[in-house]
């Protein structure tokens, strides 16, 4: 972060103990302020934010190519924007800017509202065949499941099995790149990195959705 950015956003950050009325609303305009101006004068590469999900508090990140980062509860938020600092850019800011309409997607998804996630997403954060496979997830119908072998073959090397799912397990865009959607050729889950609970509650909720309107 540059110097005068990182000097503006501590300004933010220590408005409560400067001016004890500041409400929520005070300090949040005041980032917004801080987000335009850093942006205006091209100083935000990151914007981020958390959005409340039945599973805990998501963090959501963008570039301006799209969302780069989604990160769960236990993956610890402050260590993502940390690694974001290092493998994109410190010059990070909370702000809606970018990010509202992932946050608003998100929470249409949850609420059952939404099956297919139309935002951009930047996949800078993966390379090569782990990249391949991302970009095929967005593929995978919303209530349908595909292979882990199904996935490695649609991306290209047929054999690369377990590649496909050490892509799967550390997909930056979790929920919004559906890597929920692959599970072993057994039928069983396999790993996510939600946990175990989230992958089946995702796909359950899904799956009982498609039910729904089959059943209309």
């Amino acid at each position: 972060m540059s110097a005068k950015l990182s000097h503006d956003a501590r300004v933010v950050g220590d408005l409560a103990a400067i001016v004890p009325s500041a409400t929520v609303a005070d300090i949040d305009r005041l980032r917004n302020l801080l987000a335009d101006r850093a942006d205006q004068e091209g100083l935000l590469d990151v914007a981020y934010r958390t959005v409340d999900s039945p599973f805990g508090a998501l963090l959501v990140a963008a570039t301006d190519a799209g969302v780069v980062r989604v990160a769960f509860e236990r993956e610890g938020h402050d260590a993502v924007l940390a690694s974001l600092a290092t493998a994109v850019s410190p010059r990070i800011l909370r702000s809606g800017r970018r990010t509202d309409d992932v946050a608003r997607e998100l929470e249409d998804y949850f609420a059952g509202r939404r099956r297919a996630f139309e935002v951009a997403v930047d996949l800078r954060l993966a390379r090569g065949f782990r990249r391949q496979v991302l970009s095929h997830l967005r593929d995978i119908a919303y209530g349908s499941t595909e292979s882990y072998a199904a996935v490695a073959a649609a991306a290209g090397n047929p054999k690369a099995v377990r590649a496909a799912g050490s892509a799967c397990s550390h997909n930056p865009v979790p929920v919004v790149v559906p890597c929920h959607r692959v599970v072993r050729s057994d039928g069983t889950l396999g790993q996510y990195g939600g946990g175990a609970e989230m992958k089946a509650a995702l796909l359950a909720m899904e799956s009982r959705a498609v039910d729904t309107l089959t059943a209309i």
